[in-house]
């Protein structure tokens, strides 16, 4: 049973997308154990649609990287908190909260084995939990449920789904070039879908809009819902979809969060680092025959040995086929 005396707390994650939704979990398992306990939240301003309609939060209190850290630390004083849980944990995070009067937690990020990993192909990392389960244990004898994630939308579907049947959506973006499977393959795939009586819709934010443009030029029948950065008319447009095939990407932790399943596509990346699907039907598809993987825990602007193989030999076809099998499930 959680001994947890506390019932004021501030919880700090101020990044980025898919990192914030792994926190829910945390947020959603500590509030069971007690329904008066009040949780507030700490996070960059643009990322304040993820939170702003969770169930189980109080308050959000928003930054934007051009605060004075004085300011927020001042309000974050005035609130008298009774314990912290850093999630962030980073110069900043600790900064903002090191001079709170109360108990504090941090989360362990495990640098120097993803450093061996990376650099050295050693596997320390074998057999670690996803992070939403390392985020928990940061709390002693806390018990995450069975739900998953959570991501909360007041948005009705797009319109421009008019009625259509049998969505397969695409993420195509992500932050980093090596984490994401080329353009002209996601076109490909999408050609093969069409043919099968599937309908194709594009998500994406502001930075995917080049790519999901390109991929609806050559897709003309496709309905490209890339947008500004709206997380929450994604989230309603995400729930039409039979699936949603993705790189490892904020969007694919945002499926997940709305209860789509997902395919993903693992490139520079791999599963020892915790990122991913958690608790919803999913299947990842990775390359698992280079000695090169992974070359970076977050990704990099360009393959280190010139020939991206992590992706580019994963076809088209080798996902349109796995996508049969996947629905057929």
């Amino acid at each position: 049973m959680l001994n947890f005396p506390y019932q004021k707390i501030l919880v700090v994650r101020l990044s980025s997308l898919g990192d914030i939704l792994l926190t829910t979990p945390l947020i959603r398992s500590l509030k069971k154990t007690n329904p008066k306990l009040e949780i507030h939240f700490l996070l960059r301003e643009e990322y304040q649609d993820v939170m702003i309609n969770n169930l189980f939060l109080l308050r959000l209190i928003t930054i934007k990287r051009e605060d004075s850290s004085s300011k927020i630390k001042d309000i974050l004083r005035q609130n008298k908190y009774d314990f912290v849980i850093d999630l962030q944990n980073n110069l900043r995070s600790r900064y903002l909260t090191n001079g709170l009067k109360c108990p504090k937690v941090r989360f362990r990020k495990l640098s120097w084995q993803k450093f061996l990993l990376v650099k050295f192909k050693i596997n320390k990392l074998y057999g670690t939990p996803p992070i939403p389960e390392r985020y928990a244990s940061v709390i002693k004898e806390l018990k995450l449920d069975d739900e998953g994630l959570d991501l909360f939308t007041n948005k009705k579907p797009s319109e421009k789904f008019d009625g259509l049947k049998n969505l397969i959506g695409f993420c195509p973006g992500s932050r980093h070039y090596t984490k994401m499977w080329p353009k002209e393959y996601y076109i490909e795939l999408g050609k093969k879908i069409m043919e099968n009586g599937f309908n194709l819709v594009l998500f994406g934010g502001k930075d995917d809009k080049i790519n999901c443009d390109e991929i609806s030029f050559y897709l003309s029948k496709c309905i490209n819902l890339c947008n500004d950065n709206d997380i929450l008319q994604t989230a309603a447009d995400m729930k039409m979809c039979k699936t949603i095939i993705c790189n490892d990407s904020g969007l694919m932790h945002a499926a997940c969060a709305v209860k789509v399943p997902v395919i993903a596509i693992f490139g520079s990346t791999v599963k020892e680092f915790g990122f991913t699907p958690y608790r919803s039907k999913n299947l990842i598809l990775e390359n698992k025959s280079l000695t090169c993987r992974p070359c970076s825990h977050i990704g990099k602007s360009s393959c280190p040995k010139g020939h991206f193989k992590c992706m580019k030999e994963i076809t088209p076809q080798s996902v349109h086929n796995s996508l049969i099998r996947f629905l057929d499930q």
